[in-house]
């Protein structure tokens, strides 16, 4: 493994092609994955892990399910590509569009930032407007309009969080403390008619999982609505993974474009934007709103999130998960408590997150004010243990169906032995 992490750095920006997978911030080198199956990941070098990241979510019913695998076997064995309309993406918009609220036109796209990149575009081109609120500590891909610095007071001007970000593209961007209503209202009360639309997780889970405080969805609703912008919901990570047509029907939310991607896709390069007609009816070839990609609707990718879905769509299947995954929370907490930690976690479906925190925390900066050195020791501990949890204190696990009683047990045990020697 030392070697093949030697060749990728040479080979490769940081070793990864993609940032949270370096480890950056707990330290420490990744590990070389080279098979799954159900709850468990081998490395290179055959060690097993029980595998919480489940490559960040889309794997809601574990690794290598055999429906899955055997619905890509079936489709590549008839092409991987064709570059005309399929039976399975309209399959596939049939299930999205009878699941998710709000949905009644969808477009594939083959990335969640693919799909928030064009859900802005249209929401530009259907107001008019320039202007896009969103909250601090919510990630929304790395498209220029989003990839800005989070502010801390009532609302700041969006700051480049990278270079090659024209800082007039982004200071169109607002940010704005996750669950402050009143930050909210103040700033559509002074710029409410250039806001082209609010972007938002339902439930945000790249700060770790946070839930939004009662009012605050009504809220963004009723001031998108009286200011005349759109409302875009974020769903590609709670999409599917916190309940059957994700946040939005669990909550009961009516927002006006989706954005989907990670279950819907059972780990293959998949995302989705869509929404009412109005605004859908804007999109090429329909209408001035540009938007394309060779490989949208791809067969294969299709074929496993069509199996996924079908495998999912079943009584009690979200209700036992979300039991799993708070029990699974719960007790990591009275483990930790046991051993005089200060630690909380909010839990929702099938994605949690560990805070070293006397209390969950409610936005981005009480999130980093949690005790993120305690967290890299327990990640650490955990490595070593067999347990693989997200590499950074700034973002959600995910149980799958295929973490049994018996992987829940063993997780725990290694926890009692962590936090013994924290």
């Amino acid at each position: 493994m030392e070697d093949y992490w030697e060749r990728a750095q040479e080979l490769l920006p940081g070793g990864v092609n993609s940032p949270v997978r370096a480890f950056r911030s707990v330290g420490g080198k990744p590990f070389f994955a080279r098979r799954g199956e159900g709850a468990y990941l081998e490395d290179s070098e055959g060690a097993r892990y029980i595998d919480f990241v489940m490559s960040y979510g889309p794997l809601i019913l574990g690794h290598a399910h055999p429906q899955v695998v055997q619905a890509v076997i079936r489709q590549a064995s008839s092409g991987l590509s064709y570059g005309t309309p399929t039976e399975l993406e309209l399959k596939m918009a049939e299930i999205l569009c009878e699941a998710v609220p709000g949905l009644e036109m969808v477009r594939m796209v083959n990335s969640g930032t693919e799909a928030t990149m064009a859900a802005i575009r249209l929401a530009r081109g259907v107001t008019g407007r320039a202007r896009i609120v969103k909250f601090s500590g919510s990630y929304h891909g790395h498209g220029d309009s989003l990839l800005v610095k989070a502010g801390s007071g009532a609302a700041s001007l969006g700051v480049p969080d990278s270079l090659g970000v024209p800082e007039p593209l982004a200071a169109l961007t607002l940010s704005i403390p996750y669950n402050d209503i009143e930050s909210l209202r103040a700033v559509f009360h002074d710029v409410g008619d250039e806001i082209a639309a609010v972007i938002m997780e339902p439930v945000a889970g790249n700060m770790g999982t946070i839930l939004p405080v009662p009012g605050f969805l009504e809220t963004v609703r009723d001031l998108t609505r009286r200011y005349e912008s759109l409302w875009i919901v974020d769903e590609v990570m709670t999409g599917f993974r916190v309940a059957w047509g994700g946040a939005s029907r669990l909550f009961g939310l009516d927002p006006d474009l989706i954005c989907l991607a990670k279950v819907i896709g059972a780990g293959m390069p998949v995302g989705a934007f869509g929404g009412k007609k109005q605004y859908m009816q804007h999109i090429s070839p329909l209408g001035p709103v540009y938007q394309a990609g060779t490989l949208s609707g791809n067969p294969v990718a299709m074929a496993a999130g069509v199996a996924q879905l079908e495998e999912i769509h079943r009584p009690n299947f979200y209700s036992q998960l979300e039991l799993k995954t708070k029990e699974l929370a719960d007790q990591l907490v009275g483990l930790g408590r046991k051993h005089g930690f200060s630690v909380s976690a909010n839990a929702i479906g099938g994605m949690f997150t560990l805070f070293f925190s006397d209390r969950v925390p409610a936005n981005f900066d009480e999130v980093g004010r949690c005790d993120q050195a305690r967290y890299r020791k327990f990640f650490h501990g955990m490595l070593k243990s067999g347990v693989f949890l997200p590499p950074s204190p700034f973002e959600s696990a995910f149980p799958s169906w295929a973490h049994t009683e018996s992987t829940i047990d063993s997780t725990l045990k290694a926890a009692e032995h962590v936090f013994q020697g924290l």
